[in-house]
C-alpha cells in the first residue's frame, strides 16, 4: 500500500515523501492519533547535531512518542479502532545478556529509521501495545518517555544495593518528573529528593522532597541517585551527586550530553559507587508501564501536568509551527494531534 511518510529532509524542512508500505503477515496498521516531541526530535529539526551525524541520518520522519488506532490487524489481535500505543524499538534479533534497547543491530524509529510522523505506520504485532481505557490521549502520546524512566528503575532494582531509604534525582525536567514520579509510586515509603535549579518547576513535585541545587548542603545525603540532566547541566550534577550520594551507591545516567562530561573518578574510587547508563526501553518496559497505569490511576493525574501544549496538525506548516512552539516552552510536553 502507499503512504505518505512527512519527513525532515534539512532543518526546519519537512516534505512529504509517497512511500510503499509491504503488508507483511504479522503487522497491524495504526493510524496515528497523538505524537509528542522528544527533545532528541528537536536537536534534529533545529540541526543541533553535527554535520556528521545529520548527514547519515537524514533524510527521515521524527518522533518516537506516539499513540493511534488500529485501522487493520490480520492477526487478530487488536479490533479495528482500538486505541494502542506504538513501540519504536525494532529488535532484529535476541540476546541471553543484552535488552534489546542495546543490541547494536536494534534500530529505532526517528534515529536513522523513520518514525511515526506518517499517514499510517505499518509494525509487527509485537511493537503494539493495547491501551489501557480512560487513560488521556495527551498523556498516553508520551507513554514512551514514561517507559525510558520504568527501564531505568528496573535496572537500578537490578544493581543498586538494598538500602534505598532515601534515592535522589538530579533534573527537574520532564524526565526528572516522571523518574521521580515512578520511584514515588512504585516506592511509596521511600524518601525521593529531588534537585533542580528552578524553583518554579520544584513545585510541580508535590510528590517529592525538593532541593535548590544550590542549597544541596541542607538536603539528605542519598543511599543511590538518578541523573536527569543531560546536557551541559550534567557536568555540576555529576559532581554534586557524587559529593551527597553515600558508599557505594548506584548512580543511574539518564541524561544525554553531545559532549564528553569529566567524572571525578577520584571519589567515585574512594566510594565504591557503580555508574551505570540506561537508555530507551523495551517491550517489557511498556508492559510494565501500562500495569503501572492501570493499577495507580493518579500516576496519569501527575503526568497531565507535563501537557504544555496540544497543537492540531494537518499540514505540514502545523507541523513547523509545533516544533516552534515547542521550542519555547520552559517545561513540559509537546503533543501534536495528528490529523493528516
Amino acid at each position: 500500500m502507499l503512504n505518505c511518510v512527512y519527513r525532515l529532509v534539512a532543518p526546519r524542512t519537512i516534505e512529504p515523501v509517497e512511500a510503499f508500505c509491504d503488508l507483511a503477515p504479522g503487522c497491524v496498521v495504526v493510524r496515528p492519533t497523538h505524537l509528542s516531541i522528544c527533545n532528541a526530535d528537536q536537536r534534529y529539526y533545529q540541526g543541533n547535531r553535527s554535520a556528521r551525524v545529520l548527514a547519515e541520518k537524514l533524510p527521515m520522519a521524527l518522533i518516537h512518542e506516539g499513540i493511534g488506532r488500529v485501522l487493520h490487524d490480520p492477526t487478530g489481535i487488536f479490533a479495528p479502532g482500538a486505541r494502542v500505543v506504538m513501540l519504536p524499538n525494532e529488535a532484529l534479533e535476541s540476546d541471553e545478556f543484552i535488552a534489546e534497547n542495546y543490541l547494536e543491530s536494534s534500530r529505532f524509529c526517528g534515529s536513522g529509521y523513520d518514525g511515526f510522523m506518517q499517514e499510517v505506520c505499518v509494525l509487527p504485532a509485537k511493537r503494539v501495545l493495547a491501551l489501557p481505557d480512560g487513560i488521556h490521549s495527551p498523556v498516553a502520546a508520551f507513554t514512551e518517555l514514561v517507559s525510558v524512566a520504568v527501564h531505568a528503575v528496573t535496572r537500578f532494582e537490578a544493581i543498586a544495593h538494598e538500602r534505598r531509604d532515601v534515592v535522589g534525582v538530579w533534573g527537574d525536567g520532564n524526565v526528572g518528573f516522571i523518574t521521580a514520579l515512578v520511584l514515588h509510586v512504585l516506592y511509596p515509603d521511600m524518601r525521593v529528593a529531588v534537585f533542580g535549579r528552578n524553583p518554579y518547576k520544584l513545585a510541580d513535585f508535590t510528590f517529592a522532597e525538593t532541593y535548590l541545587t544550590s542549597e544541596a548542603d541542607r538536603a539528605p545525603r542519598v543511599d543511590h541517585a538518578f541523573e536527569c540532566c543531560g546536557g551541559e547541566g550534567a557536568v555540576s550534577a555529576i559532581e554534586q551527586i557524587i559529593g551527597q550520594v553515600k558508599p557505594e551507591g548506584a548512580i543511574a545516567l539518564l541524561g544525554v550530553s553531545e559532549n564528553p562530561v569529566p567524572v571525578n573518578t577520584r571519589m567515585v574510587l574512594e566510594k565504591g559507587l557503580r555508574l551505570f547508563g540506561s537508555s530507551r526501553s523495551g517491550r517489557s518496559d511498556f508492559e510494565r508501564t501500562l500495569a503501572l497505569y492501570r493499577a495507580n490511576p493518579e500516576i496519569v493525574d501527575y503526568l497531565r501536568t507535563l501537557v504544555a501544549t496540544v497543537v492540531p496538525v494537518s499540514s505540514i506548516k502545523d507541523m513547523t509551527d509545533a516544533f516552534s512552539i515547542d521550542a519555547r516552552k520552559p517545561m513540559g510536553k509537546t503533543v501534536m494531534r495528528w490529523d493528516v
